[in-house]
């Protein structure tokens, strides 16, 4: 194992928020890989989504890069976009 994942794993037994957190930035990290393939997947650049979706090409790149946390009428309005239905699911 990395010494990376030695400090998540020791640090997350240790500490619940630093678990939380490190659960939230993976949720995010997810998020943005899968937005990224999708809109790939589409055929599309970051700046087509954008202009399809009525927003700058800043906030698709910085989705994808994580910078941004959007909000769930913008996941929405980017489901939408890429021609997708958004389903949540809770496991």
């Amino acid at each position: 194992m990395s010494k990376v994942k030695d400090y998540i794993r020791e640090n997350s037994l240790k500490n619940p928020k630093f678990k939380r957190q490190i659960e939230v930035d993976n949720a995010k990290l997810d998020f943005a890989v899968r937005l990224a393939e999708q809109r790939k997947k589409a055929g599309m650049t970051q700046e087509e989504l954008a202009k399809k979706i009525g927003k700058p090409q800043s906030t698709i790149s910085r989705i994808e890069t994580g910078e941004m946390n959007p909000t769930i009428e913008l996941i929405i309005e980017i489901s939408i976009g890429l021609d997708k239905q958004l389903s949540v699911e809770f496991k």
